[in-house]
This record gives C-alpha cells, sequence and structure tokens, in this order.
C-alpha cells in the first residue's frame, strides 16, 4: 500500500463533527383529552425524529399503544398512583405530573441557546401555560419552537 492511498485525517474529522452536529430532539406533552391530537402529530413525525413523549392520563385505563418513532422515548404519567403537592396529602391534580416531568426533563436536557429543541404541547391549559412559561422564561427556549394549541391562546400567532 502506498502512502498515496492511505486515508487522510480530514475526511475522517470531518465525519467526526457531522456526527456531533447539532439534532433537533423533540418535546411533545399530552394529556388524556388530547390523545387524538398525538396521535395525529405523531403521524407527522419523520421516522428518525429523536425526542421525548409525555402524556398524562387519569389512570392505567387510558394507557394504549402509540406509534412513536423508535428514537423517541414516550412516558405515561398515570395521575392515579401520584400525590399532589409535598405536604398535602391530595391526590394529583391534572397538568401536574405532566409539569413535574417536563420541567425536570428541561432542567437537565435543554442546556444552552444551541439546544434546537422543537416543544409542543398538547395538554390542558393549566399543566400547558406552567411548562410554557418554564420552558421561556427559566431554560430560554425561544416562543418561536414552540407549539401550543390555538385555542389557549398563550402564543401569538
Amino acid at each position: 500500500m502506498s502512502i498515496d492511498s492511505l486515508p487522510t485525517a480530514a475526511p475522517r474529522a470531518a465525519a467526526r463533527r457531522a456526527s456531533r452536529a447539532s439534532r433537533v430532539q423533540h418535546l411533545v406533552t399530552a394529556d388524556e383529552t388530547s390523545l387524538a391530537e398525538l396521535e395525529a402529530l405523531l403521524v407527522t413525525l419523520p421516522l428518525c425524529s429523536t425526542g421525548r413523549i409525555f402524556v398524562e392520563v387519569p389512570d392505567a385505563s387510558f394507557v394504549t399503544d402509540l406509534d412513536v418513532p423508535q428514537r423517541m422515548t414516550l412516558t405515561w404519567l398515570d395521575r392515579s398512583r401520584r400525590t399532589g403537592d409535598p405536604g398535602t396529602g391530595r391526590g394529583c391534580a391534572s397538568g401536574a405530573a405532566l409539569t413535574r416531568a417536563v420541567t425536570a426533563w428541561a432542567d437537565e436536557m435543554i442546556c444552552d441557546d444551541s439546544d434546537d429543541t422543537r416543544v409542543t404541547l398538547l395538554g390542558g391549559f393549566l399543566g400547558t401555560a406552567d411548562i410554557l412559561e418554564h420552558l421561556t422564561d427559566r431554560r430560554g427556549v425561544s416562543p418561536a419552537a414552540i407549539a401550543t394549541p390555538q385555542r389557549y391562546g398563550l402564543l401569538a400567532r
């Protein structure tokens, strides 16, 4: 083998940089009232989509099979198995489990302005408003990267 036929370091370095390039991740939320909207959204996502889907439901009877892209993680949040605010002894209110899970995920996974995260919030109004506030005010996510149900009037369209 001559020295001319050996691969150069430049193409290998470019391939490594490309593999580390920023990829779009998706964050999707829903609840029992928006399962049909969630299914409609999921069929529009590319098969290679990455990210996280959180769905809050009243109890396990609402859990169903969803066709989710392979690289996305689906988490069902069963309110009947969760508690409300610490120290209250109350059950989990609608939207509370979703808000807690999504804000914890965002605090860990959305690191800086270079993150390219597309967010679709399909849950109920209160949880959606709380999550939207956390993402925009505390995590610095651009409102342009977030979609909410138009009926809520949360984002200027």
